[in-house]
């Protein structure tokens, strides 16, 4: 169970983005820090520092942090999107960065990594091919098909849930959860696997 938890981890590390992107379209890194054992409490009190001056830097737009699972993971995955890749990389590149990275180097496993990827690249980067991404048409084709059944399964599940909890029906905000339910289960789970599934075609 341990090294299921420890593959599914991987799986969100591998939503990584790298190299230029259309500036209207705005860039994103993903950053893995492998924690070592017992620095978690100072890794989080590095975190309340770098992320205020992260919020800061220009064109910043948001982040999130996917923890570890606590007693089974040690890896801290970092996605922070700004609107230009020029301003993403500047902040990556800063001295502001270099001098807070140094002072955390002592809790890392491993070097602070990234990449930077544009669109939904992210969706098909898996460990085994490396920075590999398949022709886009074959990305149209795996996201409608894996996106189109969910589409249909999710509101059926969902709505009946929603009112059986008494939330009034609105056009808007069963649009909102639902949307959210589908993209966090595409990037989290459907995905990762499916591109897997069918790796041989979609590398082909």
């Amino acid at each position: 169970m341990k090294q299921k938890f420890r593959g599914s981890i991987k799986e969100r590390i591998k939503l990584t983005y790298k190299k230029s992107v259309m500036e209207n379209q705005g860039a994103s890194v993903v950053i893995t820090h492998h924690i070592l054992d017992g620095k978690q409490s100072q890794y989080e009190k590095w975190l309340d520092e770098i992320i205020p001056v992260t919020r800061h830097s220009e064109g910043f737009i948001d982040l999130q942090i996917i923890r570890p699972i606590p007693d089974l993971t040690f890896v801290y995955t970092v996605i922070i999107r700004f609107d230009t890749i020029n301003h993403l990389k500047s902040w990556m590149e800063s001295d502001n960065r270099k001098k807070l990275i140094e002072k955390a180097n002592p809790l890392f496993r491993k070097n602070d990594h990234y990449q930077i990827r544009s669109g939904l690249d992210f969706l098909f980067t898996t460990e085994n091919e490396g920075n590999k991404v398949p022709v886009r048409w074959k990305q149209f084709l795996a996201t409608w098909s894996a996106i189109y059944p969910l589409s249909v399964l999710i509101p059926a599940l969902i709505i009946p849930f929603l009112r059986f909890l008494h939330i009034p029906a609105n056009h808007y905000s069963d649009g909102f959860i639902n949307s959210g339910i589908i993209v966090f289960l595409m990037v989290f789970a459907v995905m990762p696997n499916y591109t897997r599934l069918i790796k041989k075609w979609l590398y082909k």
